[in-house]
C-alpha cells in the first residue's frame, strides 16, 4: 500500500532533522534539577557541563527557567513583558533530544555577524560544528568547546537582546 502523505525531504538521509521538529523530546520536568535528574548519566554530565558554562557567563538580568520542556535562559517578564506570545524571551536554551543534545543560541539568531563569529571560532577549535540557525547539536561533551560557549553567551547583554527583538517586531 502506498502512503499518500508527502514525505519531508532532507538533503542527506544522515542529516539530523531541524532542531525542534521530529527529534524533539519534551520533558514535563518543572525544575532544572528535576530535568537533569531525568537524564541518562552521560547526557546529564554533558548538559550539566554546558549549563555550568552558560551560567558562568550569563549576563546580568537573565534568569534560568524551564520553558517549552527545556532549560532556558530568559529575559524575565517583569523586565520585558511585551512579547509576541506572552512568554519570556529566551536568549539560550539547552535540551536533550532523541539523537543528540542541543544548545539553542538565540543571541546569535538573526545576527549574521554573531553567527559567523561563532562558526569561525568553533572551527578554530578543531571541533566539528553541527549548527542550524541557532541550534548547535552535539552528541558528546567532547564535541563542545565550553570556553567558547561561555564567550558566546557573554556577548549578548539583556539590553542588546531586547533591542534586537524590538527591531525585529517592527
Amino acid at each position: 500500500m502506498v502512503s499518500l502523505r508527502p514525505r519531508r525531504r532532507r538533503e542527506h538521509a544522515r542529516d539530523p532533522p531541524p532542531c525542534g521538529t521530529l527529534a524533539a523530546v519534551k520533558s514535563d520536568a518543572t525544575s532544572v534539577e528535576d530535568y537533569l535528574a531525568s537524564l541518562p548519566a552521560e547526557r546529564r554530565e554533558a548538559i550539566g557541563a554546558v549549563r555550568d558554562a552558560v551560567l558562568g557567563h550569563l549576563p546580568t538580568g537573565f534568569e534560568e527557567v524551564m520553558q517549552y520542556g527545556m532549560i532556558s535562559y530568559v529575559v524575565p517578564l517583569r523586565r520585558f513583558p511585551d512579547t509576541y506570545n506572552g512568554q519570556p524571551l529566551a536568549v539560550a536554551s539547552l535540551a536533550n533530544q532523541k539523537n543528540y543534545m542541543a544548545l539553542y543560541l538565540l543571541g546569535v539568531y538573526g545576527d549574521d555577524g554573531a553567527r559567523q563569529w561563532l562558526r569561525d571560532r568553533w572551527t578554530a577549535t578543531g571541533r566539528k560544528l553541527d549548527m542550524g540557525k541557532s541550534c548547535v547539536r552535539f552528541k558528546r561533551l567532547d564535541d563542545v568547546p565550553l570556553d567558547l560557549v561561555g564567550e558566546a553567551i557573554a556577548r549578548t547583554s539583556m539590553e542588546d537582546f531586547i533591542a534586537r527583538y524590538e527591531r525585529s517586531r517592527r
